[in-house]
């Protein structure tokens, strides 16, 4: 196996850096546009055959170091009895919402080898057709991020519904994120059950929280999940958008990377948490609709930032744009794979 990704999670010595990107099978590959074309989002996401191809496709099209299960964050809330809807060119929207402490009694914690058995099947198909290549990620959104999602009924600008919980019926939105807590948790150990060689949790709503809700709605959370994860060395890796002031705080989760977004400069990144924990990132994603020559010139700064030694693996600060063309997608890879060598030679 490629094995870099792993090593670098875990802070050990790598002939170059790592690459792989959120949302790498997506719309910007020709061949999953082909495939979408004949079958809905979610039934993709649901089909463990179909899902299994697309989390192939940048493996052996863009020539990533790590495969990330195709799936969606919100199919844990779906378990949980809250069904979602997927609207073309509006995103996810949950026709039910969750705002009060009946609707909250109403979910129930699931058991992911029954209402989420697709995904576990996805990924021992996928397991078996990426033939070792290549490790394959689990994920799942952090409790915080899926509240809000059930909370707001999609996604939000100005976050109004779930903020009123949080400040006028704290005790609601408590419930509602234990249970998504022992949920997640749960989900995140049937993917490793079936054969994932590490996860990330997702926090793309953490930059919306002031520092000391954040620590109490997302980060405590996320320390509970992982601190009781069931794991054999696996790495965890905590995405936490937007909350690059709270750095310190996430790489003491129990992470083993912590993921940064592209506001953040990387250098000042490895030199606050970069002795405890691996770092990923963190090119802009807005950098991809430049020419090849330019994404390997930002390349070239980030891997500079971090410098010399193990600890990175290389990322976007958040997932690839769908109409970002596929040739600067594998420019920016092969760019990684080019330029990062010199970081790594003893």
């Amino acid at each position: 196996m490629n094995d870099l990704f792993l090593r670098a999670c875990k802070r050990q010595p790598v002939e170059r850096t790592p690459v792989w990107i959120m949302r790498q099978a997506g719309r910007y590959l020709p061949e999953y546009r082909a495939l979408r074309s004949r079958s809905d989002f979610l039934t993709m996401v649901r089909t463990p055959e179909l899902a299994a191809e697309v989390t192939v496709q940048p493996v052996e099209l863009i020539g990533v170091d790590a495969a990330i299960i195709f799936s969606d964050i919100l199919v844990v809330p779906e378990a949980m009895g809250l069904g979602f809807e997927m609207e073309e060119s509006k995103g996810p929207r949950f026709p039910r919402t969750v705002r009060t402490r009946h609707d909250v009694g109403a979910l129930r914690v699931p058991d992911p080898m029954k209402k989420l058995r697709y995904v576990v099947d996805a990924i021992e198909l996928t397991k078996r057709a990426l033939r070792g290549r290549v490790p394959l990620i689990g994920f799942s959104g952090s409790p915080w991020t899926l509240a809000t999602y059930m909370v707001e009924g999609g996604g939000s600008r100005d976050y109004q519904h779930v903020m009123r919980m949080m400040l006028d019926d704290p005790e609601t939105l408590r419930e509602l994120i234990d249970k998504l807590t022992e949920s997640v948790r749960m989900y995140l150990e049937a993917q490793l059950a079936a054969g994932a060689d590490a996860l990330q949790i997702f926090d793309t709503w953490a930059g919306v929280l002031p520092p000391d809700h954040f620590r109490k709605w997302s980060l405590e959370p996320i320390f509970n999940i992982v601190s009781r994860l069931h794991r054999d060395g696996q790495p965890v890796i905590v995405f936490c958008k937007g909350a690059n002031h709270a750095l310190r705080d996430i790489a003491q989760t129990g992470a083993d990377v912590v993921g940064v977004d592209w506001a953040v400069d990387l250098a000042d990144v490895r030199a606050l948490i970069g002795d405890r924990v691996a770092v990923q990132g963190n090119l802009s994603p807005s950098f991809l609709y430049g020419s090849p020559g330019c994404i390997r010139r930002e390349v070239r700064a980030i891997l500079a930032k971090y410098g010399a030694g193990e600890g990175h693996v290389f990322n976007l600060g958040h997932g690839v744009f769908p109409d970002v063309p596929v040739d600067h997608v594998r420019a920016m890879v092969d760019a990684v794979k080019e330029e990062s060598g010199v970081f790594h030679r003893g």
